[in-house]
């Protein structure tokens, strides 16, 4: 069924097709949009494509370039094409990333206490203790249910077999989510249908589940607690997800200057006085949020946030020190972290990683890296990574000098076959390489999003799906397959 919609599709040899099985068939997800192709042709696709960028550009759905020094507002890129996942393997994925969470919670609440995780081996202690993430003045410190990351963007890829694997963990201010919400209502403006030929799981309830989540952590369980989300204004480019999350839950939106602490108690400024905040959903980065505690030039502070924070009278989400586990060098360790603090294997996989720090592994990287993909360990958005097989000679001899400068700053990784889906190029289906970040959250209860936020590359070959370097992105489907 619905073979000939994707007769001209040439698939990537030993890579997995999110949509079309080796032999040409639709994986059984995938069934409905394979029928509306079948029975409308490639031109109603293309239709609803404009269709699509005119809703998005309507909705005023957009992020920020920052390009030669300017910040340039783009509409946000959204293929017309699913991506559709059974149900039956999300529940297994869901799984694994709450117990992924739960373990680095563990794992970051003793680093800032007994460290014994450091004290019997299992982490070498200079890595935390050097790292720039472990933030001292936050020893000590206990957030509510001792949870330090409440919430988690985890980026997962499929390999060449289409089992899926963890790439990194974002604990510190991980974004997106808004652009999963958005592909969603967008596509079901330009796909009635679909969604009615379909049971696709909804994932509308995250805003309510993220509010749950914050209310949670009040020092006041007894009241409506004030929540507000600090932004750190305009000019950043997440500033469209922070207005759309602030009005999804209904709290308010707050630059620093908004707020103020008087005797340990954190304040918002309204028209009708002082209201005392109870949890502060924070978007500014760890060091930049307290000009007491951290950087005495940030201007994006609220100074005495963290001796407030450190007495109990506020909550912070996610709390500050929590990018001690968001370390690509950490990551490598996240297996025998899971062991360590649930006695459990983990259920999703890490991608084989090679320490650069370790002599014999840092010697066969620099002998392989034609071969690998090397990351900086504490860089975001894809920038600073060297993929081998896609550089020059040149751009591998600075990476080789970057690496014997500081092994200590990177990671490399096998080149993996990143799994592909059908996605409208110039008119034509054509595959391109994608990840997927869900969204899981812990205060109280753990819950995780039903898919996520699927990022496509829109280069041909290309292995980069970030929206600043010229990624797209899909709407995920979780097909029930279990009627």
């Amino acid at each position: 069924m619905g073979a000939k919609s994707f007769g001209h599709y040439q698939q990537i040899d030993q890579c997995f097709d999110e949509l079309v099985q080796a032999d040409g068939q639709i994986r059984p997800p995938a069934a409905a949009i394979a029928r509306f192709i079948d029975r409308h042709g490639s031109a109603e696709l293309i239709q609803r494509q404009e269709q699509l960028n005119q809703t998005i550009s309507a909705m005023g759905v957009c992020f920020t370039l920052y390009s030669d020094g300017n910040n340039i507002d783009r509409c946000w890129p959204l293929d017309v094409m699913p991506r559709t996942i059974p149900s039956s393997e999300w529940q297994k994925t869901s799984a694994g990333l709450k117990q992924r969470l739960a373990a680095l919670n563990l794992f970051i609440d003793d680093l800032y206490h007994d460290q014994r995780i450091l004290k019997e081996g299992i982490v070498p202690a200079d890595l935390v203790l050097d790292s720039r993430n472990y933030l001292a003045p936050c020893k000590g410190i206990s957030p509510r249910y001792g949870v330090w990351a409440n919430i988690c963007g985890t980026d997962l890829v499929r390999d060449g077999s289409g089992q899926f694997l963890v790439l990194e963990d974002n604990l510190r201010v991980p974004s997106g989510v808004s652009y999963m919400l958005e592909n969603r209502t967008v596509m079901k403006r330009v796909f009635p249908e679909l969604f009615a030929d379909s049971f696709i799981y909804p994932v509308d309830d995250y805003p309510h589940q993220l509010w749950r989540m914050l209310a949670s952590l009040s020092p006041r369980p007894g009241d409506v607690p004030c929540i507000v989300l600090l932004t750190p204004g305009v000019y950043n480019s997440a500033y469209f997800e922070h207005s759309f999350l602030a009005q999804q839950m209904g709290i308010e939106l707050a630059e620093n200057t908004d707020l103020l602490v008087q005797d340990d108690i954190v304040y918002l400024k309204t028209l009708h006085g002082l209201q005392r905040v109870d949890v502060i959903y924070r978007r500014v980065d760890d060091i930049f949020i307290d000009p007491e505690a951290f950087r005495p030039d940030s201007v994006l502070g609220i100074p005495g946030l963290i001796k407030a924070w450190a007495k109990g009278n506020v909550s912070i989400a996610n709390a500050p020190g929590s990018g001690v586990a968001d370390d690509k060098v950490i990551y490598a360790y996240v297996p025998e972290i899971i062991n360590y603090y649930l006695g459990e294997q983990p259920l999703i996989d890490n991608v084989p990683t090679y320490l650069c720090l370790d002599k014999k592994q840092r010697e066969y990287v620099l002998a392989n890296l034609d071969q690998l993909v090397v990351k900086p360990a504490n860089e975001s958005g894809g920038y600073g990574i060297l993929i081998g097989p896609r550089s020059t000679k040149e751009e591998q001899q600075q990476m080789a000098q970057a690496i014997k400068a500081n092994p200590r700053n990177f990671i490399a990784q096998p080149t993996l076959a990143l799994s592909t889906a059908p996605t409208l190029c110039d008119g034509v289906l054509e595959p391109r390489h994608l990840d997927l970040r869900p969204f899981i959250l812990q205060g109280r209860d753990l819950y995780c999003t039903t898919g996520g936020l699927s990022r496509v590359a829109l280069k041909k070959g290309s292995l980069v799906v970030n929206s600043s370097q010229g990624g797209g992105s899909k709407d995920t489907w979780i097909i029930n397959d279990e009627v």
